[in-house]
Formats: structure tokens, C-alpha cells, sequence
């Protein structure tokens, strides 16, 4: 059981990343009925990111639990939307805009894919650079 540190960190991450991607959603609306570029791009980036920071912890083993819970499952999983992506999904379905559902629904998984893999290979470039790759 994870003890307060991680609680808290968690917590703590959490309402960071919910206010960035809140700050984010004012600084780029999204208006109904169109493609949610700021979601798509809050996503991409947080895919990058989670991954970097996976690999420098793999590469380290040793760092403190409450840290990763902090920036991984609170801030970085409260600063990303995927829910909103499945509910611009279903709206443009609903209004019969077929192919742009279809075009954002790829455009999300391969540059989410994309950056996950962008992420992990900075993540190892910096592990290696600090000594703390296997």
C-alpha cells in the first residue's frame, strides 16, 4: 500500500495537470462541432513525456515511488484527455461527419504512438547521457 507521500504527490499532480490543460483549453478553444486540436495536442504531448520520464525511471530504479506517482498517474494522467477525444469522436459521428472522426481518431493514435516512441527514445538518450541506462 502506498504510503501518504504517493497519496499526496498524486493529489498534488493531479490538480497541476488538470490546470494545464485547463489553462491550455483557454489559450486554444476549441469550438463545437470542430477538430479539438488543443486536445489532440495536450495528448501528444503527454504521451511523449510519460514515456521520456518511464524510461529514465527503468534506467533508475531507485526513484522514490511517491515522485513517479506525482508526475505519472497524477499530474501527467490528469493533464491528458482521452475521454474528451472519445466524446469529440461520438459527437462528430453523431453529426454524420464521418471522415473527420475517422481522420482525428488516427491522427491520435499514430502521433500518440508517435510521440510515445519520441518519448521513450529521449528518455533512453538521457538515461545513457547521466550513466543510469541498462
Amino acid at each position: 500500500m502506498p504510503g501518504w507521500r504517493a497519496w499526496a504527490a498524486v493529489a498534488v499532480g493531479g490538480l497541476i495537470g488538470t490546470e494545464l490543460r485547463y489553462g491550455a483549453g483557454l489559450a486554444f478553444p476549441e469550438a463545437a462541432g470542430t477538430i479539438p486540436w488543443t486536445t489532440l495536442v495536450i495528448n501528444v504531448v503527454g504521451s511523449f513525456v510519460l514515456a521520456a520520464l518511464t524510461t529514465v525511471w527503468i534506467a533508475r530504479p531507485k526513484t522514490a515511488f511517491w515522485l513517479r506517482a506525482g508526475l505519472g498517474p497524477g499530474l501527467l494522467g490528469s493533464f491528458t484527455t482521452f475521454s474528451a477525444v472519445v466524446f469529440a469522436i461520438d459527437q462528430q459521428f453523431r453529426a454524420g461527419f464521418h471522415a473527420s472522426w475517422l481522420a482525428y481518431l488516427a491522427l491520435s493514435l499514430v502521433l500518440g504512438l508517435a510521440a510515445a516512441a519520441a518519448g521513450w527514445k529521449t528518455g533512453k538518450a538521457l538515461a545513457d547521457l547521466t550513466g543510469g541506462a541498462s
